[in-house]
């Protein structure tokens, strides 16, 4: 895991990864099941077991500089990372929780809880 702390929206905040950029797709891009047709929000992220490997370059970009995809370890943590990753954890300083595409994620995970 690495980890950056960064100025976001004005406030400091932590972004980390599990250095899989080979599996990230972006948050867009990445394969899910749709799971109710009249709720776009309600889906479930694909493992990476299910998917191959990842696009170098998923064709999105952010920022002024046209951020995209890292292509090599230095370019980890940026603004691409921050804002498209699935990957990426976000959040105040404190306790780090990434996801685990071992499993399938859920985006409304709450619908599930029995």
């Amino acid at each position: 895991m690495i980890q950056k702390e960064i100025i976001y929206f004005g406030q400091k905040a932590i972004i980390a990864c599990d250095e899989k950029c080979n599996k990230a797709w972006g948050i867009n891009n990445r394969s899910r099941i749709q799971l109710d047709e009249n709720d776009e929000d309600n889906y479930v992220w694909l493992t990476d077991g299910e998917l191959g490997e990842a696009p170098d370059d998923p064709g999105i970009y952010e920022g002024f500089e046209m951020c995209g995809k890292p292509k090599s370890k230095e370019d980890r943590l940026n603004k691409w990372c921050c804002r498209e990753c699935e990957r990426c954890f976000k959040s105040s300083p404190g306790p780090i929780m990434l996801n685990n595409f071992d499993e399938r994620i859920y985006n409304i995970p709450r619908r599930f809880i029995i």
